[in-house]
């Protein structure tokens, strides 16, 4: 996609701006509380030929691995939630919304799509097989099939899966999706190859141990996992 700069943001190819790194994050007051107002980005049940959780929002050990690395920016914590899935398999929006990026300048390659929503609220959809059809200011609904998901490292081999982040609209705050997505959270935790998957604090045990206790991450702040007695320990240590 073309892009050049302009002012404090970017101009996309076809006139639209992305202001995602540069706007000021948006008060409490502003967004839309939790109350499971979305669903899933898939249709039909979870299982091992359809989707899983992969990987759940927060400190899980593979963040915390990569602390210092690919999530440096997301104060070391994962952002989003990681649903397994084939190559292909048909995105859903997660609520009624407006097109606000097709493309745009959030990472979680090799395709994304942005739709912002009522509340002040963004999901993106990440690391989609190909460009999705959708245009910029087109109107979606719940379910609405907005893309297919593909492969982070661009084999549909590797890593076959999607990411999903719910933002507020300025992209500087980073919610916990399980509050706001109606779903049995349990069961798919326990079904999915996630498991646990959270990184221990020994000196802090329970902290940060619990799907729904997660943290919110605001871009570019401190990081929020260096643990002192941390467990089970990277090997090498972050990276």
């Amino acid at each position: 996609m073309r892009k050049r700069s302009w002012g404090l943001g970017v101009v996309l190819a076809g006139g639209a701006v992305a202001w995602a790194h540069y706007a000021p994050a948006l008060p409490d007051s502003a967004i839309a509380k939790p109350a499971r107002q979305f669903g899933l980005p898939f249709a039909g049940a979870p299982g091992p030929d359809t989707w899983l959780l992969g990987q759940g929002y927060g400190n899980t050990t593979g963040a915390y691995r990569q602390r210092r690395s690919t999530y440096i920016n997301l104060q070391g914590v994962h952002a989003g939630l990681d649903f397994s899935a084939p190559c292909g398999t048909p995105v859903r929006a997660i609520g009624d919304g407006v097109v606000a990026e097709v493309d745009g300048s959030h990472g979680s390659p090799p395709h994304n799509v942005v739709v912002d929503h009522a509340g002040n609220l963004s999901s993106l959809y990440g690391h989609l097989r190909v460009r999705s059809p959708l245009r910029v200011g087109q109107r979606v609904t719940r379910g609405q099939v907005i893309g297919q998901s593909g492969d982070s490292q661009f084999t549909c081999v590797s890593a076959p899966h999607l990411h999903l982040e719910i933002r507020d609209r300025s992209h500087q705050r980073f919610f916990n999706p399980l509050p706001y997505i109606a779903a049995d959270w349990d069961s798919l935790s326990l079904a999915g190859s996630f498991g646990r998957g959270y990184e221990y604090d020994l000196s802090a045990p329970r902290r940060w141990q619990t799907p729904e206790s997660q943290p919110e991450v605001r871009r570019g702040g401190r990081i929020l996992n260096e643990f002192a007695r941390p467990w089970p320990p990277s090997p090498g240590g972050a990276r």
